[in-house]
């Protein structure tokens, strides 16, 4: 990659520094070169050093004599710099000398300078680098509980990336994919995580800086659970189900636990007692979100008598203690507190409120406001805009990720989380997260520097390593051709929509206004984005696998178009269009999801692929023709 884009006036790096100075010269890196380090405590660094210099076949011999302190590699420890995780990076035609207020901001320093070698090689221009973080908590949320659970290279990938780009936490957001002994009924068929993944992850995170946080969704969002005969007498409405707040319809199924039943806290005690000392970290997320049928069932009395925040605050009060006996400091999703702001003071302490929100227009400014008024430590939650999507919504991913650094600036936010989750399937390929994950990490490192970053240029030069440049704008542009449909949808794609809820007409409710002849014009550039993937040029091992994925992603949005168009212009459902077009749907179809479960098991387990394609399976019933 150093051959492309070696700009000497524009070091590109994710995350850029906040300081960076170019100076005139070169540092020509030798065949062979001393690296001295500070003290022997720092050898973890300095072999991790020698692995970067030996990518670009560079030998290094590593020392701590102070008599070779003058070595032309000089890594130290410098408590005097006066940030936390901050270091300082000088490259002269005489070396390299890395300088960090602590362990971390070396391995950080290192990341920059395993960045530049990559963009410059063995000829790094002069430089100081002057660096620190904005948030001091910066980390990533991964859904691996619909319906995707990732093989352990693939966390470890993930995990590499994360380290690369100076975050420091990870989460994966739990609700039945652990193995938990004594519940084998509810994991059985999800593939899930084992003590033993969770141990060997541990330690990989921590080789990186960055702390794996437990996480076990503890209130709502347990349908995974309640919907088995051992835990529904544990839940709110039973098999009765609950209306959706969001829809006003009616959901036939349990959602969350009964907050007045013993047996709910019975429950979370065994699980926390059982997933918590996996972990050397000391928080723990609880989730705690949109406990949508509250009050709606067993509850109901007490929530017209006490107010349904009330008592969410309550059963809160309750996970807190459990949380507090295990010696951790309990994180929640504040959805639900903030619909009664004056309760947010009553909050049980210690603890971090998790502000989560994904549209470019989110009110991360006045919610945070009201933490920080109460004094309730919070992170902002942004989001990589990638579910209920299959390509994403790139220009709003962005937007809500500046926004969301911004608001937490503003209130002294504690953290600053990405979350990517996997609503209604999970359909959107792994690669269609990546930028999301890239920018809100270099907005929660110094969202000054990034806020104008190159993202696609930064993205092909550390990410997809693609020296054409042109695979990263593809998969942004991808996250755009929803736009042309001129239809705007609440945390979704209208493509996602049309596909996902097939049983809506076209043009009605969600996809209002939608026309023929912008699905034309989608479809075309869909047709175009995928004669650009086949000169994709990526130098990743996985470069074939990526391109697979983008033309699963653009196919099915593709299929969306033609079918919509199809529905539109024989103004009916899929099951009464003329046989020709649905034996064309079906057999582009049927090839799409025979691609998906390859392209799926190439980075997941098994468990919770059939779910994932159970709304492909029934359109492809729909159309009523053997493919």
């Amino acid at each position: 990659m150093a051959e492309q884009g070696a700009d000497l006036n524009n070091p590109l790096l994710i995350p850029q520094p906040r300081k960076l100075d170019l100076q005139p010269g070169h540092c020509i890196l030798p065949a062979c070169v001393r690296l001295h380090l500070q003290t022997a405590e720092l050898l973890p660094l300095g072999q991790l050093a020698l692995h970067m210099l030996a990518e670009h076949q560079i030998q290094a011999q590593l020392s701590a004599n102070p008599a070779e302190a003058d070595a032309p590699l000089r890594l130290w420890l410098n408590p005097a710099l006066g940030h936390a995780e901050g270091y300082q990076l000088s490259v002269s035609e005489a070396g390299i000398a890395l300088e960090g207020q602590d362990q971390a901001g070396l391995f950080y320093g290192l990341m920059t300078l395993k960045q530049l070698l990559r963009q410059y090689a063995v000829s790094l221009p002069c430089l100081s680098i002057c660096d620190w973080p904005d948030f001091a908590a910066r980390g990533v949320m991964l859904d691996i509980s619909r319906d995707k659970v990732p093989t352990l290279d693939t966390l470890k990938t993930l995990i590499d990336h994360f380290g690369e780009w100076k975050l420091n936490q990870l989460q994966l957001y739990t609700e039945h994919t652990f193995a938990y002994a004594g519940h084998e009924v509810v994991w059985a068929e999800a593939s899930p995580i084992t003590s033993a993944d969770l141990l060997e992850l541990d330690q990989y995170c921590a080789e990186r800086f960055i702390e794996l946080v437990p996480n076990q969704n503890s209130f709502g969002h347990l349908a995974r659970w309640l919907k088995h005969e051992a835990y529904l007498p544990l839940s709110e409405t039973g098999s009765e189900g609950f209306i959706h707040p969001w829809t006003n319809v009616l959901l036939k199924e349990p959602f969350s636990l009964c907050p007045s039943d013993p047996g709910s806290l019975a429950l979370v005690e065994d699980l926390y007692a059982q997933l918590l000392p996996h972990f050397r970290s000391k928080l723990f997320n609880i989730g705690a979100d949109e406990t949508f049928d509250l009050g709606q069932g067993r509850s109901k009395s007490e929530c017209e008598a006490r107010g349904k925040v009330r008592v969410y605050l309550d059963f809160v009060r309750q996970l807190h203690q459990r949380v507090m006996a295990h010696g951790r400091l309990m994180q929640f999703w504040g959805d639900i507190i903030l619909k009664s702001p004056e309760l947010i003071s009553e909050l049980p302490r210690p603890c971090i409120a998790l502000n989560w929100g994904y549209e470019a227009n989110h009110p991360f400014d006045a919610e945070g406001a009201c933490f920080a008024k109460a004094g309730i430590p919070y992170y902002v939650c942004p989001g990589t805009s990638a579910w209920n999507t299959i390509g994403g919504r790139s220009d709003n991913m962005q937007a809500n990720l500046r926004l969301a650094a911004s608001a937490g600036l503003s209130h002294g936010a504690a953290g600053y989380l990405i979350t990517d989750w996997g609503d209604n399937g999970h359909w959107q390929p792994l690669p269609v997260s990546l930028p999301g994950f890239a920018y809100g990490a270099a907005m929660a490192w110094s969202s000054s520097a990034n806020h104008e970053l190159a993202l696609g240029p930064a993205l092909d030069q550390h990410l997809f390593l693609d020296p054409d440049g042109q695979m990263a704008e593809a998969w942004l542009e991808l996250g755009t051709v929803y736009r042309l449909l001129g239809i705007e949808i609440h945390n979704q794609s209208p493509l996602f929509a049309l596909l996902h809820w097939h049983q809506e007409t076209p043009g009605q409710g969600r996809t209002e206004s939608l026309h023929p002849e912008s699905l034309a014009a989608t479809e075309a550039v869909l047709n175009t984005l995928i004669t650009r993937s086949e000169d994709f040029a990526s130098l990743r091992p996985d470069a074939g696998l990526l391109q697979r994925e983008f033309k699963l992603a653009a196919g099915l949005m593709r299929h969306s178009c033609r079918l919509a168009s199809a529905r539109i212009s024989q103004g009916c459902d899929p099951e009464s269009l003329p046989e020709n077009m649905r034996q064309a749907l079906a057999t582009e179809l049927n090839a799409l999801l025979t691609e998906y479960r390859q392209v799926w098991l190439a980075r997941n387990r098994p468990g919770g692929l059939d779910d994932s394609l159970k709304v492909l399976n029934e359109l492809l019933e729909r159309y009523g023709v053997c493919p």
